[in-house]
């Protein structure tokens, strides 16, 4: 693991030559930190070199914790399972549904009751065999699969929840086979995968362009997370595993990949990933307490309903755990790698500074990054709400059978736990930051 600062390594004395921007710079660091008086440094000839013992205390540290991980992964990794696709996600055979791409060719009124309806057919619909009402009707083609060129036709009287198709729509279409042997077709969703693979590329090519190999590196990481997610912690919860374990274990996973690929190995991240681990532990303990204190079941919300009813093995409670856990890395991460990289910066550039000035200038900072992350983390879950706060602001209740109800409950406990943990993640990683930047030997003498 390489260190950010060489030990023993003098800087070159700047001339008169000397950058405006080193001078600026230097001016603002001295601004930051706010030097006492009747001090001297032992170590002003340069940056500190780094704390020996810190630093082999926190290598060992990350060791350790990995070789739990390690261990924890392969007690918790899911063996070979097969399990019954559930009842709402089943076709009229048992079977897993199957979708199809599809176009609209043709929408509008019509009569209904076409025998052609979700049927393969080609040529025309066949009308109605008598006068029926109207509706509206929508003329498919299918385009991949078995029936490859054929047409389908979907009817439905307009209402709330039913598609508005029109002609060049592009559709998925479940396919499935009734009780007597006959294929048939219905809406599934409209086709989203070219919008947004170009949006996926545009944002990986802005990523790149920026921030260069070390934003590709950071793509490289989230590719690791959702491969940690759908091949480890999904399987292990579906193989009904305890979920808070789980989702330690994979969010360390994650972690340590993450981290390490996005900012390289060096201690400034060793110090960010430890911090991070630590605030992870204890809003898996904050998300316990929470669930368990609010009554919180989870049952609110209808996929959990679904789960409850036909995957019985499945604790919602601990999935609802689990969530809590998974969904406070990202900024967890964010606030650790900011504040070990405050704490090294700080240090570099104003290598007579001591390690409570260090500590300091880098809780200033500190500070205000909770202030704009806590706010931004309750209004991104408010705005996802927003919907449902509608629902109930037209029902007539009250302000606070809103907020104690469990739907609304869950959210901002999730932001309350994320708050907590992200707020005391600040001083915990800004003080081993400060521990590997300024080592315990390094520290102010008073002048004779």
């Amino acid at each position: 693991m390489r260190s950010d600062s060489t030990p023993g390594h003098e800087p070159e004395k700047s001339g008169p030559e000397e950058s405006e921007s080193d001078k600026s710079g230097t001016g603002e660091s001295q601004q930051i930190f706010q030097h006492g008086h009747g001090h001297s440094h032992g170590h002003s000839g340069g940056p500190a070199p780094l704390g020996p013992l810190a630093a082999r205390v926190v290598v060992a540290l990350l060791v350790l914790i990995a070789i739990l991980v390690a261990i924890g992964a392969a007690v918790l990794w899911p063996g070979p399972q097969r399990v019954d696709v559930p009842l709402p996600f089943q076709t009229a055979t048992g079977e897993a549904v199957e979708t199809e791409a599809g176009t609209v060719i043709e929408s509008g009124i019509g009569p209904c009751g076409s025998p052609d309806a979700t049927m393969v057919f080609s040529g025309g619909p066949q009308p109605p065999p008598g006068v029926g009402y109207e509706c509206f009707r929508a003329v498919i083609s299918i385009d991949s699969g078995a029936d490859a060129g054929m047409l389908t036709l979907f009817e439905h009287v307009p209402g709330p929840g039913q598609p508005d198709l029109q002609p060049g729509d592009s559709l998925r279409l479940v396919r499935g086979t009734d009780a007597t042997g006959l294929t048939r077709y219905g809406f599934y969703d409209y086709e989203r995968g070219v919008p947004l693979t170009l949006l996926a590329l545009a944002f990986a090519a802005i990523v790149i362009l920026v921030a260069r190999w070390r934003g590709f590196r950071a793509l490289l990481g989230i590719l690791v997370a959702f491969l940690v997610l759908v091949m480890f912690v999904l399987p292990a919860l579906l193989d009904g595993k305890s979920a808070v374990p789980v989702a330690l274990v994979g969010g360390a996973m994650i972690l340590y990949t993450a981290l390490y690929l996005a900012h390289g190995v060096n201690l400034r991240t060793s110090s960010a990933l430890l911090g991070t681990l630590a605030s992870l532990a204890l809003a898996a303990i904050l998300s316990w307490l929470a669930i368990e204190a609010l009554t919180l079941t989870g049952l609110s919300e209808e996929q959990n309903t679904q789960i409850q009813a036909y995957l019985q093995h499945v604790s919602i409670s601990g999935l609802l755990l689990a969530g809590f856990i998974i969904g406070s890395l990202g900024v967890l991460n964010d606030v650790t790698i900011t504040q070990a990289a405050t704490a090294f910066e700080l240090s570099r550039l104003e290598p007579e500074a001591s390690r409570s000035q260090v500590f300091g200038a880098t809780m200033r900072v500190g500070r205000d990054h909770i202030a704009s992350t806590v706010y931004t983390l309750v209004l991104a879950y408010a705005g996802s709400a927003l919907p449902l706060l509608l629902l109930f602001s037209v029902a007539g209740r009250s302000l606070g059978d809103v907020i104690t109800s469990e739907i609304v409950a869950i959210e901002l406990a999730r932001s309350f736990v994320g708050g907590i943990a992200l707020t005391l993640s600040v001083p915990l990683t800004s003080f081993i930051a400060v521990l590997l930047a300024r080592p315990p030997g390094y520290a102010t003498v008073e002048a004779s």
